[in-house]
């Protein structure tokens, strides 16, 4: 994902051997962790190049296949941290925050809309995944998450096929520049 080569070989491998590209879902990233004082000018740029300039690239070289063909969908797996903050998470909450721009502002959407090309994002709340494992193992961070939601708990990874199945399909066909929060309420709730 933070090769630029790599990305540019495998998009060109696409279209060589499929001739077209119907979705990409951009889904990569890390989450490090510690006090806004301590990272590195390294482990930040890690974390912007993972989580938000590796989605550009993956974008740029999808829409070189989609935009000929007049027909696409990207969709953008962020956070509902592009939102709200949490402490220890600078460089991600930024980089999902600029994910939200070039999605939502529609820095994409709007030049690929006339070809065809929707370009949404997908913003899940505290799913229990290898990303956040340490976290929800924490009882009482766990307690404070599942005390948040209006919904009593945290969300199951299948639940999120759904919404991207949505945004993939030709349901959402007169949706581009959206950012759909899957969070059983969260920002919602005091």
């Amino acid at each position: 994902m933070t090769d630029p080569a790599a990305i540019r070989a495998g998009f060109a491998r696409i279209a060589a051997e499929h001739g077209r590209l119907d979705i990409l879902v951009n889904n990569a990233g890390v989450i490090p962790r510690g006090p806004l004082l301590e990272p590195t000018d390294a482990a930040w740029s890690s974390v912007m190049e993972s989580n938000l300039s590796a989605y550009f690239r993956m974008a740029r070289e999808a829409a070189r296949i989609m935009v000929p063909a007049k027909r696409g969908r990207i969709i953008n797996v962020s956070s509902i941290l592009g939102f709200i903050a949490r402490p220890g998470v600078p460089g991600y909450v930024t980089a999902k925050a600029g994910l939200h721009g070039l999605t939502r502002a529609r820095a994409l959407a709007v030049e690929l809309a006339p070809h065809g090309v929707t370009v949404n994002a997908l913003a899940p709340g505290f799913f229990p995944t290898g990303a956040v494992d340490v976290l929800h193992k924490n009882p009482d961070f766990n307690a404070m998450v599942v005390g948040r939601a209006p919904m009593g708990r945290c969300g199951n990874p299948p639940e999120l096929a759904g919404p991207v199945v949505f945004l993939a399909s030709d349901a959402s066909s007169y949706m581009t520049g959206h950012v759909l929060v899957v969070d059983r309420g969260t920002p919602a709730a005091l």
